[in-house]
C-alpha cells in the first residue's frame, strides 16, 4: 500500500494537504515536531480531526543551533522559516524507510508567505532538504512541476490543487466541506514569529553562549529589563504568571519581593553585582503598591532559600526602565 508521511504543524493547510492525500486511498502518517518554540499541542488536535495517527520528534536542541545562524537568513522576526521547513523535511526523510513510506506531504502553498513560499523559496527549501524528489506540496502543486510521485501514478495529479496567493478562503470552504471546525490562526504556534520573543531571544543569543530550555521558555513571562551585560531581571506581572513562572527559575536566580506591600515577583539572572542587585530591589518597590512612597524595603536571596536579605531603596521611576526595557 502507499504510505505518506504528512508533516503536520499544527494549522489548517497541512492537515487538508494530508487529508487531500488520504482521500485518494494512500496510507498517511502524520509527522509533528517539537522545539524550544513551538509543540504538538494543535498538531494533536487537527490529526485527531482527519483521523491520521501522529508521530511527535523532538529536534530541540538541533533546531535551537539552526536558529542561533541560519544558513538562509530570519524572516520579519527570528524565524528562520526557509531553514526550518527544509531542517523538518530532511528529518521526515529519514523517517521514510523506518515508516516504509513512499514520500513526504507538506501543507505549503505558493505565495501564500512573500518571503518563505515563493517560488524560489520553496525551490531553496526542497533542495537543502535532500529529499526533493520524495516531497509533494498537494495545496499547489498544479502550480509547480509534476513530481515524481505523480509521474509514477503513485498520486493522483488531477486530484491535487493548484491554490496560489494569500488568500484563505479555498482553505475555509474545504475546512468547512470536510468537517474541519477548529482550528488555529495562521503562523500562531510558533513562538519565533513573535516580535516582543524575538528581541528578547536575540538579547538572550548575544549575552548567554550556553542556552537552557528553562531560559528560553523565561522569555514568555513578564517584563525583561537588561541592565548589564551580565544581569538581566524579570518582573512578573500576574499572580498567574508568578506562578508559572517558578518552573523556569533556577536556584542561582535571585528573587526580590517588596517587605511591606504587595507587588510583582522581581528575578534577576546572570551574575549580577551590586548596582544590578540595587536596580532589582529598585523595581519590586517600582512593582509594588509601595511604589509611591520615598522609599521601601525590599527582602531578596536566592530561589528556593528564604528570602533573608533585606535592602532598603528608592522606587525606580518609569523612565529609567525604559532605558533598559527589552
Amino acid at each position: 500500500m502507499t504510505t505518506a508521511l504528512a508533516m503536520i504543524s499544527g494549522g489548517l493547510d497541512s492537515s487538508l494537504a494530508a487529508k487531500l492525500i488520504k482521500d485518494q486511498g494512500i496510507k498517511v502518517i502524520g509527522i509533528c515536531f517539537k522545539s524550544y518554540f513551538f509543540g504538538p499541542r494543535h498538531a494533536l488536535m487537527m490529526a485527531k480531526q482527519i483521523d491520521i495517527p501522529l508521530v511527535v520528534v523532538d529536534f530541540s536542541k538541533e533546531h535551537l543551533e539552526m536558529v542561533k545562524k541560519p544558513k538562509h537568513g530570519y524572516g520579519k522576526n527570528m524565524n528562520p522559516c526557509i531553514d526550518c521547513h527544509a531542517m523538518m523535511m530532511n528529518y521526515s526523510g529519514k523517517l521514510l524507510q523506518e515508516y516504509d513510506a513512499d514520500f513526504i506531504i507538506t501543507g505549503e502553498v505558493l505565495n501564500q508567505r512573500p518571503m518563505s513560499q515563493n517560488k524560489s523559496s520553496l525551490d531553496v527549501v526542497i533542495r537543502e532538504s535532500g529529499y526533493s524528489d520524495k516531497i509533494l506540496r498537494p495545496l499547489c502543486a498544479l502550480n509547480l512541476r509534476a513530481t515524481k510521485m505523480e509521474l509514477e501514478g503513485l498520486v493522483d495529479r488531477s486530484k491535487l490543487m493548484g491554490i496560489s496567493g494569500r488568500s484563505r478562503r479555498i482553505q475555509m470552504e474545504l475546512a468547512e466541506k470536510w468537517g474541519i471546525a477548529d482550528y488555529p490562526s495562521p503562523a500562531g504556534g510558533c513562538k519565533l514569529t513573535d516580535p516582543n520573543f524575538s528581541k528578547r531571544l536575540c538579547d538572550l543569543f548575544k549575552h548567554e553562549e550556553i542556552l537552557s530550555e528553562e531560559r528560553i521558555n523565561l522569555l514568555s513571562f513578564g517584563r525583561h529589563i537588561r541592565v548589564s551585560t551580565n544581569a538581566k531581571i524579570i518582573s512578573t506581572r500576574t499572580a498567574e504568571e508568578m506562578n508559572e513562572i517558578k518552573n523556569y527559575v533556577s536556584e542561582s536566580d535571585l528573587v526580590f519581593l517588596a517587605k511591606d506591600y504587595k507587588g510583582s515577583m522581581i528575578i534577576i539572572t546572570g551574575n549580577p553585582g551590586p548596582e544590578e542587585i540595587k536596580f532589582a530591589a529598585r523595581l519590586a518597590g517600582r512593582y509594588s503598591k509601595g511604589k509611591d512612597q520615598e522609599e521601601v524595603s525590599v527582602i531578596y536571596g536566592y530561589y528556593g532559600h528564604p528570602l533573608n536579605m533585606i535592602i532598603s531603596v528608592v522606587p525606580v521611576k518609569d523612565d529609567e526602565i525604559k532605558l533598559h526595557l527589552i
